[in-house]
């Protein structure tokens, strides 16, 4: 990853409704949803949302599949991850502590064998 992808990954999400859309998806994985399905869900038109699905593509955090006569869209979880490793890989000049609690916010309540009753 480099300084342009994480600006146009950034700047991609420096929009409501995209950050909203990129949100939703993260929320569907690993399903994901139809272009209908995210633009119902989000009270946005639909030719509105494929203009931000697109815009989301492009910038490497979704990812768009035919399934049958839909395009079923996914957040692009290792899109994301590139973006944040790019912007955590010096964090704290390699102090621990430091990054202790940014670390411990990544980590997500349901992650492999967590009880997922709790999340």
């Amino acid at each position: 990853m480099d300084e342009k992808n994480v600006i146009d990954a950034l700047g991609a999400l420096a929009q409501s409704t995209r950050l909203q859309t990129f949100r939703l998806l993260v929320s569907r994985e690993p399903e994901g949803m139809a272009a209908g399905e995210i633009a119902k869900a989000l009270d946005v038109p639909q030719n509105t949302m494929s203009a931000h699905l697109s815009t989301l593509s492009q910038a490497g955090l979704v990812l768009a599949e035919r399934q049958g006569r839909s395009i079923i869209y996914r957040a692009d979880l290792d899109g994301l991850r590139a973006v944040t490793l790019f912007l955590l890989k010096d964090c704290c000049g390699g102090n621990s502590q430091i990054c202790a609690p940014i670390i411990a916010e990544l980590t997500p309540c349901c992650a492999p064998g967590a009880n997922t009753k709790t999340c």
